[in-house]
């Protein structure tokens, strides 16, 4: 059996999180890309999202997280009730997530579904991969936005799709390696293959974001909409 051993070190995060709502019961922020949602064993990788939200909500806690590389949309339970009733939900799979990301190359179809289970290899880490013998079923539904080409600073321009993700599950790595499976990588995915094609070596940062999150307050009942554009 192989041992994990994760060596990396994230680098510092200047961007803040943004608090889009707040209540007794639950606060609702956008992520900015570069940020950890929980810290990690490793002293150096202190700074989170956990770990900011608790000095200004005391017994928060993270119902569901982003990679780090993600931005957007995270919703965060102020105290254990509520953060049960609200991993129930996502247990069940009533929680709706809608991303936003930027494809390198031209996707062909208008919207599809990947269906491709993904498994974890110590081997491999931290890549996961597709298996369908040990892997876990995963389910990605795709929409195309818009085809076009970004040019760049040497006149070059680099074909991208902007998508509408939709995961049916919730599985590690999920869409990252879906979009690699139908062989349009996201664009900045250093684990995936978004920064092999010439120009996109040296994007900023992974292009997905976290644009919109549908649960049911666990205290109202109310229906909660959100949405929140990306960035890019």
């Amino acid at each position: 059996m192989s041992t994990i051993i994760d060596t990396f070190i994230a680098p510092p995060c200047d961007d803040e999180i943004e608090t889009l709502y707040q209540d007794d019961h639950l606060v609702l922020i956008n992520k900015p890309a570069g940020l950890l949602s929980l810290s990690g064993k490793n002293p150096q990788n202190l700074d989170s999202v956990h770990y900011r939200l608790v000095q200004q909500f005391p017994g928060c806690t993270l119902v569901h997280r982003l990679d780090f590389g993600t931005s957007g949309l995270m919703v965060v339970a102020r105290n254990k009730a509520i953060n049960a009733a609200l991993c129930h939900q996502f247990s069940q799979r009533t929680v709706s997530k809608v991303y936003s990301a930027l494809l390198c190359g031209h996707l062909e179809a208008d919207q599809g579904t990947i269906d491709a289970p993904i498994a974890k290899d110590p081997a491999l880490f931290p890549l996961m991969s597709i298996c369908p013998i040990n892997g876990k079923p995963a389910r990605s539904r795709y929409q195309v936005v818009e085809r076009f080409a970004r040019q760049l600073a040497d006149g070059t321009s680099i074909p991208l799709t902007r998508v509408q993700l939709t995961p049916e599950t919730g599985r590690t790595h999920q869409l990252r390696l879906h979009c690699q499976q139908v062989g349009h990588p996201i664009l900045g995915c250093d684990l995936y293959g978004g920064r092999l094609l010439p120009g996109t070596e040296h994007t900023s940062r992974l292009m997905l974001h976290a644009s919109e999150l549908r649960f049911v307050h666990p205290v109202s009942g109310e229906q909660i909409n959100v949405h929140h554009a990306a960035p890019f």
